[in-house]
């Protein structure tokens, strides 16, 4: 498997714990206090960086630094969007496409060659 997939696949993994831990407690920890969420939050964040620190060492053989961040960015909004519309039951906005325009207008700058 090309060594962009691999990033990109444990950066995907990555985010989907980062997502849930800096958002899942809104909806399943709410009624807790704060100090359970965090710590909650820090137990799911640690599979987050189990998985990132090691996409960005793969990575970082074949892209630099600034292209991991906007692969690292347009995936966070991909993994984001449809948790925040289907698991936090927020309404999906326009402001998300012109959010992911942005995105595709970055990767291309910072990929060109």
């Amino acid at each position: 498997m090309p060594i962009t997939m691999q990033t990109a696949g444990l950066l995907v993994l990555s985010n989907l714990f980062m997502t849930f831990a800096w958002y899942g407690h809104l909806k399943t920890l709410n009624s807790k206090p704060w100090i359970i969420a965090a710590l909650v939050s820090w137990g799911i964040a640690l599979f987050e960086y189990l998985l990132q620190v090691p996409a960005n060492r793969i990575g970082f053989t074949v892209l630099n630094v600034g292209q991991l961040k906007i692969m690292q960015e347009v995936i966070t909004l991909a993994v984001f969007v449809p948790f925040s519309v289907y698991y936090l039951q927020q309404p999906l906005k326009l402001d998300y496409l012109w959010a992911g325009l942005c995105m595709i207008g970055a990767v291309y700058f910072i990929f060109r060659a």
